[in-house]
């Protein structure tokens, strides 16, 4: 075999010396910052507050994020909180102080909170219009007052929950996108899933369908580059509530 020239042995010995002393100052790196959001979830028979992170980085112009942290509420959900809208508002102080030791205190004023009620709400709603408001008032003003930057409270609709439900399965399982072998975000090439949902008081069958089949009260939502349109089938009165009663009823007999 050749040698190598010795003026190029001398060149080569030369440049990786420079490298190895050249400071790193020289090409500076700005990390990603990390942003936060809050969720808390009002469903039937307890409130769970979420932390959510993301940075900068996105899937065909659609953030990534990850849950980072929960904080399940003591106590019941919110609609069974009748007597007293207080109580609702004591329910969440824990998790609420919780949180701002989970985020940074330079980040609170930035970090959006969100209350999604569900079901329960949506029926006392439909029952005692004026309950459902005391207590929406009353989260309204709580959540209003803590450090973070109060998006509102909503009752969600059956097909905007599910929807919801459908898009957090299907992330999770990586349908919509995936990371290569070089830790950068991909298609993922998969199908979608669909989804059952049993719930206290009912159960939820939702899947995305073709946008020219799809029925007029689906959900269209535009998700990492593309368009989906999920439908969700209500089955009322099939959730596990109504099972427990069923089977005491039949024990009873």
């Amino acid at each position: 075999r050749e040698l190598l020239p010795p003026w190029l042995v001398i060149i080569a010995g030369l440049t990786g010396i420079v490298l190895l002393c050249a400071s790193t100052k020289d090409v500076p790196i700005t990390p990603l910052r990390t942003k936060y959001g809050i969720v808390l979830d009002a469903g039937p028979s307890r409130t769970v507050l979420f932390i959510y992170q993301w940075t900068t980085t996105k899937a065909n112009k659609t953030g990534v994020i990850r849950e980072c942290s929960s904080c399940p509420v003591q106590g019941l959900g919110v609609s069974n909180y009748a007597d007293s809208a207080q109580k609702v508002v004591k329910s969440l102080e824990l998790c609420l102080n919780w949180a701002q030791k989970e985020i940074p205190a330079e980040q609170h004023s930035q970090t959006p909170l969100y209350l999604g009620a569900t079901t329960s709400t949506r029926q006392l709603n439909l029952t005692h219009p004026t309950l459902s408001d005391d207590r929406l008032a009353a989260l309204t003003t709580a959540l209003k007052s803590s450090p973070f930057d109060f998006q509102g409270t909503q009752i969600l609709s059956s097909p905007e929950k599910e929807a919801f439900n459908w898009v957090a399965v299907n992330y999770v399982l990586e349908n919509f996108f995936k990371y290569d072998w070089r830790g950068q975000l991909v298609p993922s090439g998969k199908g979608m899933a669909g989804v059952l949902s049993v719930g206290g008081t009912s159960t939820q069958l939702t899947s995305g369908m073709e946008e020219n089949q799809a029925p007029k009260e689906g959900v269209r939502l535009q998700l990492y580059g593309q368009t989906h349109t999920v439908y969700t089938h209500h089955c009322p009165c099939h959730g596990t509530d109504q099972l427990r009663r069923g089977l005491l009823s039949v024990l009873i007999q």
